[in-house]
């Protein structure tokens, strides 16, 4: 059984030993150190190697961003930030996954008496795929007007482009979707695995840096081309054809399907495979677990596309693993050649 020793970064003594407690509950986790501001979290990272390290955002002397940079400067090593649920704790953790931390998780999930067993199954798997993690580079804005120029089908092949991603996908979101050109033609719904509260700014943030309009997907939306839908966390979203032809989005709390997650790639993907049949392009970045897998399922008994991330550029190759061993996958890809392979679809 694999052992991962986990550096513990937190100004609050409370919050160490709860972090602490919840980790060696489980065998696989021993406690090489803590940190009790970001400058300390820079010199132990260094000096003691772990395997992973959980980072507290608001820290003295040095905060939980600029130990992060620092870390991944000097002794590189898998973070998962400990983020609070505020506009300011939600913009800092948009900004540690820019900057290269591999996942994060809601401290105020921690600090619940008592705590809910699933909270702490979910937190010790997250923190466990991050220690096996690759770790991202930190990503570099690229400008609206950076887009890159790629020869487009005479007529294009498909009327959707659905994306699905989980641990690590902000980062592979935006080495892709800032490429788009402002006349790409049709639209994009995006599925990225978010506790509730995070998929609003992040797309705001991904409006400000894309050439194409983004929004948080809302009920009721018609989907129109060159705009890019970010479904919204805590909910399921599905696909609708109105009488007129026109394709709606339905926001709904409940699954149709059994679910861990909200949004559900499979939910979305098994709502749209009958809709679009081969006229819809699939595609399956990182992240942890097997969410996609049916859903492309789906997509393939309809003759739709199907491509997935290639192991060597994901943070976590869970999903796209899935469902390229399962036989759904088209093609598999490195992220810098995602962009070029979608729009060959074009």
């Amino acid at each position: 059984m694999k052992q991962y020793g986990v550096l513990v970064v937190d100004d609050s003594a409370f919050m160490r030993r709860t972090i602490i407690k919840i980790l060696e509950g489980d065998l696989q986790f021993f406690t090489v150190g803590v940190a009790r501001d970001g400058q300390e979290a820079v010199e132990k990272a260094q000096r003691l190697q772990p395997d992973v390290v959980t980072m507290d955002v608001e820290m003295p002397k040095l905060n939980g961003l600029q130990a992060l940079e620092q870390i991944q400067k000097v002794s590189p090593v898998p973070v998962v930030m400990l983020s609070s649920f505020t506009d300011k704790g939600t913009q800092a953790t948009l900004d540690a996954l820019e900057l290269g931390a591999v996942d994060f998780f809601l401290k105020s999930a921690l600090i619940k008496d008592p705590l809910d067993p699933e909270i702490v199954k979910d937190f010790l798997i997250r923190v466990k795929a991050a220690a096996g993690a690759k770790i991202p580079k930190a990503n570099h804005t690229i400008g609206r007007t950076e887009y890159l120029h790629v020869q487009k089908q005479k007529e294009s092949q498909v009327d959707l482009v659905i994306i699905g991603s989980s641990t690590g996908g902000p980062s592979a979101l935006q080495a892709v979707l800032p490429r788009f050109s402002p006349d790409f033609p049709v639209p994009i719904l995006v599925l990225q695995h978010m506790p509730p509260g995070f998929t609003k700014p992040l797309a705001d943030r991904f409006n400000n840096i894309c050439n194409l309009k983004v929004k948080e997907a809302e009920d009721g939306d018609v989907l129109e081309p060159g705009t890019i839908y970010i479904a919204p966390s805590g909910f399921q979203t599905l696909i609708e054809e109105q009488r007129n032809g026109s394709k709606r989005l339905k926001i709904q709390t409940e699954s149709p399907i059994p679910t861990l997650y909200n949004p559900s790639v499979d939910v979305t993907l098994l709502s749209a495979a009958p809709i679009f049949g081969d006229r819809l392009l699939s595609v399956i970045l990182t992240g942890m677990g097997v969410d996609g897998l049916e859903g492309c399922k789906k997509v393939k008994e309809y003759q739709g596309r199907v491509i997935v991330e290639a192991e060597e550029s994901c943070i976590v190759y869970g999903m796209p693993k899935a469902v390229f061993e399962a036989g759904y996958a088209d093609r598999q890809s490195v992220l810098s050649s995602m962009y070029p392979l979608i729009m060959s679809h074009i």
